[in-house]
């Protein structure tokens, strides 16, 4: 029992290895300037903790007051400010909860996506429950996006506990073999759950965006997958938008061990340049474009001790130092993006369009307001 734990939460380590023998083979160069897609994906569980309705709500008023405070003193290449991309949890729906957040996003501060704590559930309770959710965000609240070409509503997904399709070995906080199939027929444009690490449910594959062929009779069929590749159509897949996941040499357990990076901002693990270069140099992409850097990071914003910490200081420094280091328009340049418009930038690109990525943030899905 012992060995599989150890070996379920290190089975990402031969990938890692690999990654680091091919960038040290290559000297990690794209051709320059190298454009930063940089997306906050936040697990916004508003009762996280005692969970009542009346501190849950103040979580909420608190990120409208304070976050487009911080956001409005920055700006990337393009003059957009940071945009939050909150990923709110089915379970805990209050239609007062998403009337407040709705009118922060339409003000232009983000956007919201669908987030799911589930356990023992069944396919059939799990399409009707994520159907349900998605209509109620786009009818009630004028939230998430269609697709242009054919009007369906689409929304991005995380999991909560990081139990993607059925991923933990004894089966808790899912249940359902075949989630991503359902997901795909849901209208989920792509996941965003990963990294995981240390957790038992993190993928072989990592540092990737990459297509899934779901096996309904077996869990965890993101473990592996197909590299997003230009020019190369898979319509017929799932895709995951991973984020960055690497051994922090410079952070060390116990003052031996190297520290895991999983692009996690929190209180007790603030971003740092030094965080920021190793999630720029996991040179997340699609084959065939390098010079294109997906950087998705991911919070828990409303666990009080974290939100209290972004919202005091921690997201603006971050910004500022993204802005100083990461936008000179000569090595890099910077675009703040939500989770929709990193996927709209990532279907321009993997369609062989040339040009800005500014450019593309509606590609292929819009806001419904």
């Amino acid at each position: 029992m012992l060995f599989n734990k150890i070996h379920s939460n290190i089975i990402w380590l031969p990938s890692y290895i690999s990654d680091r023998i091919k960038y040290r083979m290559t000297g990690g160069k794209a051709k320059t300037p190298i454009h930063i897609i940089f997306c906050m994906c936040d697990h916004f569980e508003p009762y996280w903790g005692e969970g009542y309705e009346k501190q849950a709500i103040a979580k909420i008023e608190s990120w409208k007051k304070c976050y487009s405070k911080i956001a409005e003193g920055h700006r990337d290449a393009d003059g957009h400010m940071p945009k939050h991309t909150f990923f709110y949890p089915i379970e805990q729906y209050r239609q007062e909860f998403l009337n407040v957040l709705a009118e922060f996003c339409h003000q232009g501060y983000g956007e919201v996506e669908v987030h799911l704590h589930h356990d023992n559930d069944t396919a059939e309770n799990l399409r009707k429950t994520l159907m349900e959710f998605k209509q109620t965000l786009a009818n009630k609240h004028g939230l998430l996006s269609v697709d242009k070409e054919t009007g369906e509503i689409c929304y991005g997904f995380i999991h909560g506990n990081w139990a993607l399709d059925n991923s933990r070995r004894d089966g808790r906080w899912c249940g359902v073999n075949n989630e991503i199939s359902i997901l795909k027929e849901t209208g989920c444009y792509a996941d965003f759950t990963l990294p995981s690490a240390p957790s038992e449910t993190q993928t072989r594959k990592i540092n990737s965006i990459y297509y899934v062929l779901d096996d309904p009779a077996k869990p965890k069929s993101h473990d592996t997958g197909i590299d997003a590749e230009v020019g190369k159509n898979q319509d017929d897949r799932f895709l995951i938008i991973q984020g960055p996941l690497t051994l922090n040499f410079k952070k060390r357990k116990w003052g031996l061990f190297p520290g895991v990076e999983n692009g996690e901002i929190s209180a007790h693990n603030p971003p740092s340049k030094e965080r920021i270069n190793l999630w720029i140099e996991q040179n997340i992409h699609i084959k065939g474009k390098p010079d294109w850097i997906f950087v998705k990071v991911h919070c828990h914003g409303a666990k009080e001790e974290n939100m209290n910490s972004l919202l005091g200081g921690m997201l603006d420094s971050s910004f500022s130092c993204l802005e100083r280091y990461y936008n000179d328009n000569n090595k890099f340049i910077l675009h703040y993006v939500t989770a929709r418009e990193m996927f709209n930038i990532f279907e321009a690109a993997r369609c062989e369009y040339e040009g800005h990525p500014h450019e593309f943030r509606d590609f292929r899905l819009k806001k419904i307001q």
